[in-house]
């Protein structure tokens, strides 16, 4: 028969709970242990991501901007007066002299005022001979009427001289001989407001031709206006060169003012470049700048800087220097890097995407088993188009990854496979 063990259930009972309680301890200590652990670091690819090495030596700021090739001379070719366009001669990309015809207008209103105009002078110059031959009349009348005076005065003058010499000899009485003697006194005085009105009467002859000519120099002018607007209806380039635009059609009408056509001057052309404005704030006239159109490179020379701001982008004029190369043409693309200033003696790296001049950035460097990298913070000082001064947290041959990392900024290590 079977003897029952007294205390075996008890046994087991105690037995379990320390199986059990040892098990809860061991869970919990693996718990904090995993939870003490960090996590493992994410992978990136390397031949994804772009990385430099910092370096120490000459650096080249520059800075760069898209633009076109433009004419440095633009001939800009209005309307003089209002007309027709009834024929034209010349299509864009034409060359042309100075002289070419490029558009007839047509204008009847103009060419009858021209006409008119060329009646007013001529009527204006027979007045001028009508009212020369009436004053010079009353001239030779005054004239005539001076000499008789003369004449008068002369005989008179003889006379009183006779009775002078005979009221001396006791031949006249004295009232005869005064008589005398007033007679040519009166006639000497009239003599002489004759040859003062005839004095007055010559000032006054110029002065009415001088009004006469100055009504034919008005209307030679206003006639000469008329025919220069006439002739202004066949429109001239002005200047040689290619016709570029010419914005009419035959039929057209067109007021004064309106632009016809645009000449330039492809041989002389200038590189017009689009500076981010947060870039141009270095840029000074007369800095080296090298053109890129594709199919060479000019050298060029910062002229002008636009003073205004425009969608982000300041205008600058680049002059360029030498022959062009083959295709360069007005309106063409071009790429055009300016040359700041040379540093001689410096830390930089390739500028990494979103670095902004004067700041910090947060950047993995490579560990020295280029397995992984670590992020440091670098400072950086001037920058360039491709590369960006180092002032702290690197050293010269540190290798630094200059892509974009931001999706990997809550990680602080990564691994490079």
């Amino acid at each position: 028969m079977d003897v029952p063990r007294e205390g075996a259930a008890r046994k087991r009972l105690i037995r379990g709970i320390a199986l059990g309680a040892t098990a809860l301890i061991a869970v919990t200590a693996i718990s904090i242990a995993l939870a003490r652990l960090k996590p493992a670091a994410p992978t990136v690819e390397r031949a994804t991501v772009w990385i430099d090495t910092a370096k120490r030596g000459p650096m080249t700021r520059e800075v760069r901007g898209l633009g076109t090739l433009v004419p440095e001379v633009i001939l800009w070719i209005p309307a003089v007066t209002d007309g027709r366009v009834e024929r034209i001669l010349v299509r864009p990309g034409a060359v042309v002299k100075a002289d070419t015809v490029l558009i007839v207008l047509n204008n009847p209103e103009l060419e009858l005022a021209a006409l008119e105009a060329d009646y007013q002078v001529k009527a204006a110059e027979a007045r001028y001979k009508t009212l020369a031959v009436q004053l010079e009349s009353q001239r030779l009348t005054q004239s005539a009427e001076l000499a008789r005076l003369q004449s008068d005065y002369r005989q008179a003058r003889l006379r009183a001289d006779r009775d002078e010499a005979r009221a001396k000899a006791g031949l006249l009485v004295e009232l005869d001989r005064r008589l005398s003697v007033a007679n040519a006194d009166e006639l000497q005085n009239r003599q002489r407001v004759e040859e003062k009105r005839l004095e007055i009467q010559s000032e006054s002859v110029e002065a009415q031709l001088a009004v006469q000519n100055g009504e034919i120099e008005r209307c030679r002018a206003l006639a000469n206006l008329k025919k220069n607007q006439v002739a202004s209806l066949r429109v001239r380039a002005g200047a040689a060169g290619v016709l570029q635009e010419l914005p009419v059609q035959e039929g057209q009408r067109v007021g004064g003012g309106s632009i016809l056509a645009k000449v330039a001057q492809p041989e002389r052309l200038k590189a017009e470049l689009k500076i981010p404005e947060t870039q141009a704030k270095d840029v000074q006239i007369g800095q080296r700048v090298q053109v890129d159109t594709r199919n060479g490179i000019i050298e060029a020379t910062v002229s002008r800087i636009d003073p205004a701001v425009r969608d982000g982008t300041v205008t600058v004029d680049a002059k360029l220097e030498g022959a062009l190369p083959p295709g360069a043409r007005p309106d063409l693309s071009v790429d055009g890097t300016i040359e700041l200033e040379r540093l001689n003696d410096v830390l930089y790296i390739g500028r990494p995407v979103s670095a902004q001049p004067n700041s910090t950035a947060s950047l993995f460097r490579l560990e020295p088993d280029g397995k992984g990298a670590a992020r440091v913070q670098v400072k950086l000082g001037r920058s360039s188009v491709s590369t960006i001064e180092v002032l702290g947290g690197l050293r010269a041959g540190d290798q630094i990854v200059l892509s974009d990392m931001s999706q990997w900024d809550a990680q602080e290590r990564i691994r490079l496979n």
